[in-house]
C-alpha cells in the first residue's frame, strides 16, 4: 500500500510503498480517506514527543477518518505501530474507532478531532469546567486555541479571555466568543498588569498552550491578586514557547492554584476516546470553525514543511484523493 513514511528521526515523511497490514484479533482495518497534520504528529515524527518510541521506519499519523469493511464511516486513533493514519489502510483496535455523525464531513472531522479534543478533554476531564465559570486561554490564536475559545463558549463558560501574539487573529477571536483579548507582544510589566486585572476579577480555569515566559507571568500574577483561597485550575497542554519555566515555590504556597497537565498519560485512553466522540458529535451543532488546507497524500513531502498554526493540513487518501 501507499503511505507517508519516516525513515529516520527529523526527516520529512516520504510517499512510498509500505507493507499492507494484516488484521489481528480485536482489530479493524480502516480504509483511510483523510488524515491531518497536528503538533503531536510533528513531534512524534521528529522523535521528540514524550509518547514517541523512536522505532523507525514507521507510517506517520496518529488519527484519521475512513471506512470499515462493512462501510461504516469512523474516526480512528492510535493505529498499531509501525502503522499510522497517513496510509491507504490502518490497523486499529476496534474500540478506537468512533462512528461519525452523517452531517460531519471527512475533512472537517480529521482536522478538528485532535486540536479540539485537547481542550474538550482539558475542560471536561481535568478542569471539570462548570457553566458560568471564567476561562483564560493562553495561546488562543493557533488552531487548538481558536477551538478552545469556541468549545468554552459551547460548554457554557461565563467569560472567555484569550491571549496571543497576532493582533488580527486576536481580533477575530471576538467573533468566535472571546470577551477579552490580551496581546502577548506588550512589555512584561504591562502584560502582568493585564493578567492581574483579569485574575482580580476572577478566573476559574486556565488552559495553557504555550508554557514558557507567559505561563510564568500568568501563575505569578494569579498568586499576587487572586482572592484568598480562590480556586484556579491551571491546565498545561502545550509548550510552544518553551519546555521549562521558573516558578517560585511561594506561588503555590500563597494561592489555591491547582497545576495539572492534560494529554496522553494524564487521562485514561478510554476517557480520551469518549471525549473525542463527544467533541465530534458537538462539532456541527456547535458550529465549530476550523481552517483547512487540503492536499493529496502523494504531496506529503512538499506539503509537510508548509503546514502552520493558522490552517490545518488535511491529506486526502485512497479513492478520496
Amino acid at each position: 500500500m501507499k503511505a507517508a513514511i519516516v525513515q529516520k528521526a527529523g526527516q520529512v515523511p516520504v510517499y512510498e510503498d509500505f507493507e499492507t497490514p494484516v488484521q489481528s484479533t480485536n482489530e479493524s482495518l480502516v480504509h483511510v480517506s483523510a488524515a491531518a497534520i497536528s503538533q503531536v504528529v510533528k513531534s512524534r515524527t521528529s522523535g521528540t514527543h514524550y509518547s514517541s518510541d523512536n522505532q523507525f521506519p514507521f507510517v506517520v499519523g496518529i488519527d484519521g477518518v475512513g471506512r470499515l469493511d462493512d462501510g461504516r464511516r469512523v474516526y480512528f486513533v492510535l493505529p498499531r505501530a509501525p502503522y499510522g493514519s497517513m496510509a491507504e489502510i490502518a490497523p486499529v483496535r476496534s474500540e478506537r474507532c468512533i462512528p461519525l455523525p452523517d452531517e460531519l464531513d471527512d475533512v472537517t472531522a480529521a482536522a478538528i478531532a485532535n486540536p479540539g479534543m485537547s481542550s474538550w478533554a482539558a475542560y471536561k476531564e481535568r478542569a471539570k469546567l462548570k457553566p458560568g465559570e471564567a476561562v483564560l486561554i493562553n495561546g488562543a490564536t493557533g488552531t487548538s486555541g481558536r477551538l478552545a475559545v469556541q468549545i468554552a463558549k459551547y460548554l457554557g463558560a461565563g467569560k472567555i479571555i484569550a491571549t496571543g501574539r497576532n493582533t488580527d487573529s486576536l481580533k477575530a477571536l471576538e467573533r468566535l466568543g472571546a470577551d477579552v483579548t490580551i496581546s502577548l507582544t506588550q512589555d512584561k510589566p504591562n502584560l502582568e498588569e493585564a493578567f492581574k486585572d483579569q485574575f482580580a476579577s476572577g478566573v476559574d480555569v486556565v488552559l495553557d498552550y504555550l508554557w514558557g515566559e507567559s505561563a510564568e507571568s500568568l501563575l505569578i500574577s494569579a498568586a499576587k491578586v487572586a482572592k484568598d483561597a480562590k480556586s484556579i485550575r491551571f491546565v498545561q497542554i502545550g509548550a510552544i514557547s518553551g519546555g521549562d519555566i521558573k516558578l517560585p515555590g511561594a506561588v503555590l504556597r500563597s494561592s489555591a492554584i491547582t497545576l495539572m497537565g492534560s494529554g496522553i498519560g494524564s487521562i485514561p485512553l478510554d476517557r480520551l476516546f469518549n471525549a473525542t466522540a463527544e467533541l465530534l458529535r458537538a462539532a456541527v451543532p456547535g458550529g465549530f470553525e476550523i481552517a483547512t488546507t487540503i492536499a493529496p497524500l502523494s504531496d506529503v513531502e512538499t506539503a509537510w514543511p508548509l503546514d502552520n498554526s493558522n490552517r490545518r493540513t488535511v491529506f486526502k487518501i485512497g479513492s478520496q484523493a
